[in-house]
Formats: structure tokens, sequence, C-alpha cells
């Protein structure tokens, strides 16, 4: 899989996804399943390599809320390119539980989707390795504008109106 950055950007990827029941390597940066880091949270926690945690489709920020100072990445999975849990579990996992690591989405997203993503606070998505990685950079420039406020920095076309007109915003 291809894994792009904010930019649209190729970015290697230093983490090993690790299956159930696999061992878990002690030297390089490790995703497990939530199930896994919930079940052997002490072991998990003592490794000096970086942890990670994939959540399933289903799997909401809040059930990943008590290991968040254990991970420094959290992959949400989207299981159909039109289920929208994963966007509202990147923004949670901003905005009310102050996660500041990498969110990787995976799975089934559009190119339509990036700027989305990266709005709700996904900072990588990872692509299949048989879909165009320009389609996805092309994609960061369709969409220039925001019409609300959502996790990312860009101030929404209100806003920007506001200051134009030189209306009570500094």
């Amino acid at each position: 899989m291809a894994l792009l950055d904010q930019q649209g950007r190729p970015v290697p990827d230093a983490w090993h996804t690790v299956a159930d029941g696999a061992p878990v390597p002690a030297d390089r940066p490790a995703i497990v399943p939530l199930s896994r880091l919930a079940a052997e949270r002490d072991d998990l926690a003592a490794r000096t390599a970086p942890l990670g945690v994939k959540l399933g489709t289903g799997e909401l920020a809040e059930h990943v809320a008590p290991y968040l100072g254990l991970v420094s990445l959290v992959a949400v999975e989207f299981a159909k390119f039109r289920d929208g849990r994963g966007f509202s579990t990147a923004r949670e996992l901003r905005e009310r539980h102050g996660f500041a690591g990498e969110i990787r989405a995976l799975g089934h997203t559009l190119p339509d989707q990036y700027r989305f993503l990266l709005r709700c606070g996904f900072t990588t998505v990872a692509i299949p390795d048989d879909r165009d990685a320009a389609a996805w950079t092309a994609a960061l420039g369709r969409i220039a504008i925001a019409y609300q406020r959502a996790a990312d920095e860009a101030a929404p076309v209100s806003l920007l109106r506001r200051r134009l007109a030189g209306v009570g915003v500094s």
C-alpha cells in the first residue's frame, strides 16, 4: 500500500501491521488490533518501539480512548467508502480526546474524500498499490474552500467573507 501525507506526497511506512496471534516485533513500530491492545496492554506498553492501534469498522474513538497514552498512531479502517463513522472517529480523537499523534485512514476511501479526511484530523491515507496516487494528490486541489470549521486550520468561507468585508473579525 502507498501511504500519502497531508500534502499528497508518498511517504515511507515504518510501521508493521501485526495480525492477531502473530508475534509483535520488539524493535520496530507495530500496529496491533484494539482487541489485542486491550488484552495485552501491560506487555505492549513495556515495548521500547512505538505502538499503534488499528480500529476496525464499528470501533469508535471512545473504545480506544483509555489507551491513547500508549499509542502514537491510530489506524482507522473504512469497510465501505460510504461509511462515515471513520470521519467522526478521527474528529473525536482530535477534538474530544486531544490525540496529537498520527491518524491513518485504511481501507475503502476515494480520492474525492481525501480533503475531507484531512479536515477531520487524518494525517496519512493508505491507498492500495493498484490505485493512482496522482489522482489522490490532484484531489487536494479540487476543493479549496471550507463551509464549516473542522479539525484542520482551514478558515470557513463565512469567516473569510467577513474578513474581506472588514466586519468584526481580526
